[in-house]
């Protein structure tokens, strides 16, 4: 059922951000009288075809990784004298801009509308509340303690651990202060901690912020019971069975869940034995555990999970807003998104986050399908999120891309006359180097987390 989620999820999310972005172009195409000859989602064998009262070829492809717009344009074919004046390189520069900011621009548009939704939708979400804090962490140094709820990060508020996570995901690779807002339970004021940081996860390639802080947030008690075993698992080669109740690890017991995975973790491709009661009888089971992830990332898999258990409710908070209200949260969550895109671009670049956090179409097609299984809240928010990253990498100033182009544009802008059909096939011809060699990156790194 996954692989089908997957596969549904992947052609919805590319088929619905493809369509946006290539209609952004081709309205705009359209109101500056730009004659449209073929409208693609989709590369290669054409599988759906149609033609509109004005020419305009729709067409559905075989290869759900892209589309576009194909224009009237001399730079392409010979144009007939009575068409020119349709011709996308015989428009002013700042309708040419127009029409190619236009795919990117309808990218954030519809991160906005789905963002409004879920802003009006609303979540339920966990609130922050620390659990613990590891010894001589950078959080025990700064005086975080257990029992307080985090309600801003850097003067930002935040209402659940995700809004917590992402504010940390900014300062990841740099030094300072990190600024916490905590409040002890029944408190009605705001305490203020600095966390000091210094080149904080710098080239970590899968970092975990939060517990890199030495946080462990507040979580209901999971008896360590199994419920269900991967099948070809350690855990079910071992002979483990659902129903059997762990007691402890190599010695050490075992009172909640957490405790097992955290010690597991830390043992990839190691023998540990566990100390088992089944059916009223207790007894030890020597299990390999398997090992996943590569380098630092490389952690200990048992291949088992427990039933969840029921939060408290005075832990959990809804957060929901009107249709005014959800505008202007819809608008501060693009804004933002699109920031820290570009900040984590930036970071890549300077060597502060490590490139292994760049993804490519395998991690996409694995989300997607995780995201639509969710529910369709958690769908439309990775739509948000891809759709803001398609459209901050369409506005980068490389050549084939949308920004290549405006940047070709604004500098015939500035200089009243166009650069040198030689000097933009060179721009061209780079900027294919750099976008084939950040997918390869991308698949590679895809193709490591398998």
């Amino acid at each position: 059922m996954s692989a089908v989620y997957m596969i549904l999820g992947t052609l919805i999310a590319l088929g619905v951000l493809v369509t946006f972005h290539e209609f952004g172009h081709f309205w705009v195409a359209r109101r500056c009288g730009v004659k449209v000859l073929r409208f693609s989602v989709g590369f290669g064998t054409p599988l759906f075809r149609w033609h509109d009262r004005h020419g305009t070829e729709f067409v559905v492809a075989a290869i759900p990784l892209g589309g576009y717009v194909k224009m009237l344009d001399e730079r392409e074919a010979e144009v007939p004298a009575e068409l020119l004046g349709q011709s996308f390189n015989r428009k002013p520069v700042g309708q040419r801009i127009a029409i190619v900011a236009a795919g990117p621009v309808a990218n954030f548009l519809l991160a906005l509308l789905f963002f409004w939704v879920l802003a009006m939708l609303g979540s339920q979400q966990v609130k922050p509340v620390i659990g613990s804090i590891a010894p001589d962490s950078i959080a025990a140094r700064a005086g975080l303690e257990a029992g307080e709820e985090i309600v801003s990060v850097d003067g930002k508020a935040v209402t659940g651990w995700s809004q917590v996570n992402l504010q940390l995901v900014r300062r990841l690779g740099e030094s300072g202060t990190l600024q916490v807002g905590v409040r002890e339970s029944g408190a009605t004021t705001e305490a203020f901690r600095d966390l000091q940081l210094n080149a904080w996860l710098k080239g970590v390639e899968e970092p975990d912020p939060i517990g890199a802080l030495g946080i462990t947030p507040w979580r209901p008690a999971i008896p360590p019971v199994l419920d269900e075993l991967d099948p070809k698992g350690p855990a079910q080669a071992a002979g483990l069975k659902v129903g059997d109740r762990l007691l402890a690890l190599d010695g050490q017991p075992l009172d909640d869940w957490q405790q097992l995975v955290e010690r597991v973790r830390k043992r990839p491709a190691e023998r540990i034995t566990l100390s088992v009661e089944s059916q009223g009888q207790a007894r030890d089971v020597q299990v390999t555990l398997a090992s996943r992830g590569e380098g630092e990332a490389r952690s200990g898999y048992l291949g088992a999970g427990v039933k969840g258990v029921d939060w408290p409710a005075e832990m959990l908070r809804e957060v929901s807003f009107g249709p005014l209200d959800a505008v202007a949260e819809a608008a501060a969550r693009t804004w933002s998104m699109s920031l820290l895109t570009l900040d984590s671009l930036k970071k890549m670049l300077l060597g502060e986050l490590s490139v292994k956090n760049l993804s490519g179409p395998i991690t996409i097609a694995k989300v997607a399908g995780a995201s639509a299984q969710s529910g369709v809240g958690d769908f439309l928010n990775f739509l948000a999120y891809l759709s803001i990253s398609l459209g901050v990498l369409n506005l980068l100033p490389i050549p084939v891309l949308d920004g290549g182009h405006l940047l070709f544009y604004l500098i015939e802008l500035a200089r009243g006359r166009p650069l040198s059909e030689r000097v933009q096939a060179w721009g061209v011809q780079i900027g294919i180097s750099l976008v084939v060699g950040v997918m390869l990156l991308a698949l590679v790194n895809d193709l490591s987390r398998l």
